[in-house]
C-alpha cells in the first residue's frame, strides 16, 4: 500500500512538472468548436462554418472587454475622466486583464503563469485598485484560464493551478499590501475559483465519457455492419453453392455419357472425358466439404438443398404474396423475356424481394411499381414505391413502418457486386424511395449437345 501510494506521488510529480515546467511552452491551439450535432441543424451550413467559431470569439471580445475595464476601475470606478495612461499602471492593469485571455487559446499553461505573474506585478507595483490583490479586471480574467487550464488539462494540474493561485494571493495580502487596511478577497477568490475549477473538471469528464460512448457506438455500428455483409456473403455463398453444384453435376453427367454417344472413340479421347469426370467430381466434392460448412454447422450430414433457389419465374408469385399484404404493386416488363444465368436470375430475385420487403416495412400501403428491363448486356431493375398512405379515418398510416437499420440495402449492394453490377437506392422527391440495380448478363449459348438432342 505504501509502495502505491508513493509511486502515485511520484507519477503525479512527473506529470506536474511535465505540464507546468518543462512543457508550459508547449502549442496546443483550442480547437474548432463541432457542429456536428443535431442541435446544430437548425442552423444553415454556412452559418455552422462561421459557428466552429465562437468559442475563440467570444473569448477575443472579452479579453477586449477587461482591458477597457481595467481603463474604468484605474479612472476611479467607471468616472472615465481618464488617467494618465504615461504612469503606465493603468496600462499595465489592462494587459494583464487581456494579454492572458489571447494567449489561453494557443498556449493555456503559458498564459496561467502570464496572468499570474501579472496578478503578483499588479499587487508589488501598488497598484491602487479594489478589491485587492484580485482586483475587477484580473479577478474574472484569471479565473477565466484557470477554468481553460482545467478543461485541457488533467485534474492534478488544475488542483496545482488553484493551489498556486491561492499561494500567491495569499502571500500578496500578506505582505505586500499598498494599504493600512486590508482589502483580502483572496478568500472570495479561492472559493470561486474553486466551484469553477469543479464545475470544469466535471463537464470534462462529461464530455470525454460522451466522446467514448459515441466512439463505442461508431465501432458497435461498424461492426454490425461487417456482420451484416457477412451474414449476406454467407447466404450468398449457399445458393451459389447449389448454382455451382448442379453444373458440375451436369459437366461430370455429361462427361460420362459423351463416350458412349459416338463409335469407335479413340482411347485418347475416352480417356480425356474419363479426366474431365473424375476432375468434376472432384471439384463438386470439394465444393460440397467448402461451402457445406457455411450452410449448416455439421457438414457432415450436409445434404441437397431443401427447394430450388428462386429464380424471375416466380415473381408473379412473389408480388402475389406482396398485394396481399396490403401493398399494391405493378410489373413492367421492358424488351425481349430470354433465360439468364442462375446466379443473376438468383440475385434479380433476392434484390427485388427485398426492396419490396422494406416497401412493406417503411412505406405502408403506397404505390409501388417493379420494372424489368432486358437489355443486350444484361438486366436493368428499377422497385420504386411513393409514401406511406394515410389512414382517412386517423390520419395515420394503416400499417406502422418498420424502424430498419439498413442492413437490407447492405445485403442488396453485396448481391450486386458480387456480379459486377451497379446500384443506387435513396428517397424520392415526392417522399418515396427507390431502388435501381444493374446486373451484367451475357447472353447464354446452348451446347451442341442440348441442340442436337432437342434435334
Amino acid at each position: 500500500m505504501t509502495e502505491t501510494f508513493r509511486k502515485t506521488i511520484q507519477d503525479g510529480l512527473a506529470v506536474l512538472r511535465h505540464e507546468l515546467i518543462s512543457g508550459a511552452a508547449g502549442v496546443r491551439p483550442l480547437p474548432p468548436l463541432s457542429t456536428d450535432g443535431p442541435g446544430w441543424a437548425v442552423f444553415p451550413v454556412e452559418v455552422r462554418r462561421a459557428l466552429v467559431w465562437l468559442v475563440h470569439g467570444v473569448v477575443v471580445l472579452f479579453a477586449v472587454s477587461m482591458f477597457w475595464l481595467s481603463y474604468a476601475v484605474y479612472a476611479g470606478r467607471h468616472s472615465y475622466d481618464g488617467p494618465d495612461w504615461s504612469t503606465g499602471l493603468t496600462l499595465l492593469l489592462g494587459l494583464t486583464a487581456a494579454v492572458p485571455l489571447l494567449l489561453v487559446l494557443i498556449q493555456p499553461i503559458a498564459a496561467w503563469w502570464l496572468s499570474l505573474a501579472g496578478v503578483a506585478a499588479v499587487g508589488v507595483a501598488g497598484l491602487d485598485v479594489d478589491p485587492w490583490p484580485f482586483a475587477e479586471p484580473t479577478f474574472p480574467s484569471h479565473l477565466t484560464v484557470m477554468v481553460v487550464v482545467a478543461l485541457r488539462s488533467r485534474p492534478v494540474v488544475a488542483a496545482a493551478v488553484w493551489a498556486g493561485t491561492v499561494a500567491v494571493g495569499v502571500l500578496l495580502a500578506t505582505v505586500a499590501s499598498p494599504r493600512s487596511w486590508k482589502s483580502d478577497n483572496v478568500t472570495a477568490f479561492a472559493v470561486w475559483s474553486a466551484v469553477a475549477l469543479g464545475g470544469a473538471l466535471l463537464l470534462r469528464a462529461w464530455l470525454e465519457a460522451r466522446n467514448r460512448l459515441a466512439a463505442s457506438d461508431d465501432a458497435t455500428l461498424a461492426e454490425r455492419s461487417k456482420r451484416t455483409v457477412l451474414e449476406e456473403r454467407t447466404t450468398i455463398a449457399r445458393e451459389l453453392h447449389d448454382v455451382v453444384a448442379h453444373h458440375m453435376s451436369v459437366i461430370a453427367i455429361q462427361a460420362e455419357a459423351a463416350p458412349y454417344r459416338v463409335e469407335n472413340i479413340p482411347p485418347e479421347l475416352a480417356a480425356s472425358f474419363g479426366t474431365i469426370r473424375e476432375n468434376a467430381v472432384a471439384a463438386l466434392a470439394e465444393l460440397r466439404r467448402v461451402l457445406g460448412v457455411i450452410r449448416v454447422a455439421d457438414f457432415e450430414g450436409y445434404d441437397a438443398p431443401e427447394a430450388p433457389q428462386p429464380t424471375l419465374d416466380a415473381l408473379d408469385a412473389l408480388l402475389d404474396n406482396v398485394r396481399e399484404a396490403g401493398l399494391p404493386v405493378d410489373k413492367v416488363v421492358t424488351g425481349a423475356r430470354r433465360d439468364l444465368p442462375p446466379g443473376v436470375e438468383l440475385s434479380a430475385f433476392r434484390v427485388i424481394q427485398e426492396a419490396l420487403s422494406n416497401a412493406l416495412r417503411h412505406s405502408p400501403g403506397s404505390a409501388t411499381r417493379v420494372e424489368l428491363a432486358y437489355v443486350l448486356g444484361g438486366l436493368g431493375l428499377r422497385v420504386v414505391n411513393g409514401p406511406a398512405v394515410a389512414d382517412e379515418a386517423s390520419g395515420t398510416a394503416s400499417v406502422p413502418a418498420g424502424s430498419g437499420s439498413g442492413h437490407g440495402i447492405t445485403g442488396m449492394r453485396e448481391r450486386v457486386a458480387v456480379l459486377d453490377g451497379e446500384m443506387t437506392a435513396g428517397p424520392t422527391p415526392d417522399g418515396g424511395y427507390e431502388v435501381v440495380v444493374f446486373l451484367p448478363a451475357p447472353a447464354l449459348v446452348e451446347s451442341p449437345a442440348a441442340t442436337e438432342e432437342d434435334a
